[in-house]
């Protein structure tokens, strides 16, 4: 019989892939599983309010609130990278837009000797973890799975009008992104329940917290692994300002993020050996890959000042809309405050010689808030903005150390802009982008450009555009990447296992060699659920 402190498997980090593990390697009553959050439980009302995401993302009390290195190529900004810090991670914070990437991008990993990883191989993970309430299409979808997808129960007009604009361009539609065809453009399907976001702690924890076998701890910040050798045997956290050990008779699984999982990594003195040194920290595993590899994907807006009201705004002249708004939503779950923000958008090429989509469009209709962090347009005007992200970026950065303290941040650089390729690309998107908003079916309600405004029209002034006003679009990967043995840089195996290491995995969207061609948190649910079978298999 294992002690209070003494568990099968301890889970570091209870966002998207934390809340499936613990939910998955509970269910059967075998096994001990405790699931350690740096952050509170997931109770706030902004969780559950789909536009409530505005607020998230510039509150600090679920969001980690990091901010990047100065970005070299980027102005020399340090820019804003929120992530989930909340029991559900950043399913709990994000615009809940369901995408799984393409095919392609599995099939990748694949190439790149990760077997099992392919998307034939996936696929069946993708329909389980779903109820995918908008029709029954068994090969691509699920029913009955714990995360709950849905349409968006409100879409605003001028998100149907950018469809429409997108076809007068000459774009198709596609009505499932995750179906048969990515390329197009389309209302998003969403994570909302009965109108309410459904994160991954809705779907995987809230089912499985009352279970005996399994211990949640909140407010506590894991600072290491614990190793006798090179076996992982627990992990310290640090709550109610002392710190506290949990041991693990199996295996520890950390699944703290693209950010959070390297960190620990490093911290334990798991990685590239000169870094791990030159902060005091003793060496237990010489690992080069730890925090190397970083990608994300980076965003450009094109926003335009509308000559109506039908953006929405905390403007004066919108108070009763909102005050109606809030209204339908707390009796009825309808109406505008049910809107995840990106309602529409589509996949599209950069150029025909591309073999697959290299671009997303995500639609807003309003002002661009800079992250939610600079509200004065939202409230002064009324505009809509489209955000287009280059998919798959050639530039590679890295999460490092600041400080061998716990509770300092690392230090994370991007490097976004390092290759020119990847500025290229947002300067085609942005002109394919503005050849959308030119169509007639935008005349009702344009006014004049805002950004990147008529100021920026050559390429060069376009690339310095970009250079300059560029942000990220949250979705980290690659920090703890999976790969064969003949890849130096790899951390992980095709199961999850760190290298030279026993009784240690990393779950979550840091082992993704590459970037998927849309958002992540599908994705980074589909490693969960993977990794669960993974596990309860060696096991058995």
């Amino acid at each position: 019989m294992n002690g209070p402190n003494t568990f099968d498997y301890v889970i570091a980090g209870g966002g998207s892939a934390g809340c499936v593990l613990a939910n998955r390697l509970s269910a059967s009553g075998k096994h001990q599983v405790c699931l350690i959050e740096a952050g509170p439980p997931d109770t706030s009302f902004l969780i559950k309010l789909p536009l409530g995401v505005i607020g998230l993302m510039r509150g600090a009390s679920h969001n980690w609130q990091f901010w990047t290195a100065p970005q070299k190529h980027l102005a020399n900004r340090s820019m804003y990278l929120p992530r989930g810090k909340t029991l559900g991670g950043s399913s709990a914070i994000n615009a809940m837009v369901n995408i799984r990437g393409n095919a392609w991008d599995y099939d990748h990993w694949a190439s790149l000797g990760n077997p099992g990883w392919s998307y034939k191989d996936v696929l069946p993970y993708f329909r389980r973890l779903e109820n995918y309430e908008p029709g029954n299409d068994a090969e691509y979808h699920g029913r009955g799975g714990p995360l709950n997808v849905s349409d968006c129960r409100h879409t605003n007009p001028l998100s149907l009008a950018f469809i429409e604009a997108a076809q007068q361009a000459g774009y198709p539609t596609t009505p499932d992104f995750n179906g048969a065809r990515q390329e197009g453009v389309g209302r998003y399907k969403v994570y909302q329940k009965d109108g309410e976001r459904h994160s991954n702690a809705a779907a995987y924890l809230r089912p499985a917290e009352g279970r005996p076998n399994l211990k949640i701890i909140t407010g506590a910040h894991v600072s290491r692994v614990l190793f006798e050798g090179k076996r992982a045997v627990g992990l310290r956290y640090l709550a109610g300002g002392k710190f506290h050990d949990v041991t693990a008779t199996r295996e520890v699984i950390l699944a703290a993020g693209s950010i959070g999982s390297p960190h620990l990594l490093l911290l334990s003195g798991v990685g590239p050996k000169t870094e791990i040194q030159k902060h005091g920290i003793a060496l237990v595993h010489e690992l080069p890959g730890v925090g190397e590899n970083l990608q994300d994907h980076l965003d450009i807006v094109v926003s335009t000042k509308a000559r109506n009201r039908l953006p929405a705004s905390l403007h004066p002249m919108s108070l009763l809309r909102g005050l109606v708004a809030l209204f339908k939503y707390l009796f009825g779950k309808t109406g505008e405050y049910t809107s995840n923000g990106a309602e529409s958008g589509g996949f599209l090429k950069s150029s025909p010689s591309e073999p697959i989509p290299d671009l997303q469009w995500h639609f807003v209709p309003f002002a661009n808030a800079y992250h939610g962090l600079d509200l004065s347009n939202f409230i002064k005007t009324y505009a809509y903005t489209v955000m287009v992200c280059d998919l798959r970026p050639l530039s590679r950065g890295r999460v490092t150390l600041e400080s061998a303290d716990p509770l300092k941040p690392p230090r994370i650089d991007p490097n976004w802009g390092g290759h020119e390729r990847d500025i290229d690309k947002l300067v085609t998107g942005i002109k394919k982008t503005r050849e959308v908003l030119g169509q007639k079916a935008f005349d009702p309600h344009r006014l004049e450009e805002v950004e990147p405004g008529a100021a920026n029209q050559t390429d060069e002034q376009l690339r310095d555009w970009v250079r300059r006003k560029s942000e990220a679009i949250y979705h980290p990967v690659g920090t703890c990447k999976m790969g064969p043995d003949t890849d130096a840089m790899a951390v992980v195996d095709a199961q999850l296992r760190v290298r030279g290491l026993s009784s240690l995995r990393v779950v979550d969207a840091s082992i993704m060699p590459t970037l998927v061609g849309g958002n992540t948190n599908q994705p980074t649910t589909m490693i969960g659920e993977k990794a669960a079978d993974l596990i309860l298999q060696s096991a058995a």
